[in-house]
């Protein structure tokens, strides 16, 4: 799961593309992508520590660690999803007004 996730988070950074069923609500997919993309990388590290492939670490730091690694991507998806959208000032007004 984590691999897809950061699969799709990278699919988002580098294209913008959204699964669909997120597109109609995301506002920012740069920011989208990167919450995705954290959200994959913690039950990725974690499992890579508990299966001893990675050097071990306290278990503290396992999972203060890997908790805050979730919560920040949760908070950048919520974001991609409740920031307005940006409004592009180095174009001139289509109108001509």
């Amino acid at each position: 799961m984590g691999l897809l996730a950061i699969a799709l988070g990278i699919v988002a950074l580098r294209t913008g593309w959204i699964l669909p069923t997120a597109r109609r609500h995301v506002t920012r997919p740069k920011l989208h992508g990167l919450g995705v993309l954290l959200m994959g990388a913690s039950p990725l590290l974690q499992s890579l520590f508990y299966f001893r492939i990675l050097p071990s670490v306290s278990w503290d730091v396992r999972f203060f660690g890997g908790n805050a690694i979730l919560l920040a991507g949760l908070l950048l998806i919520a974001l991609s999803q409740l920031l307005p959208l940006r409004r592009n000032l180095g174009h001139a007004d289509p109108s001509g007004a």
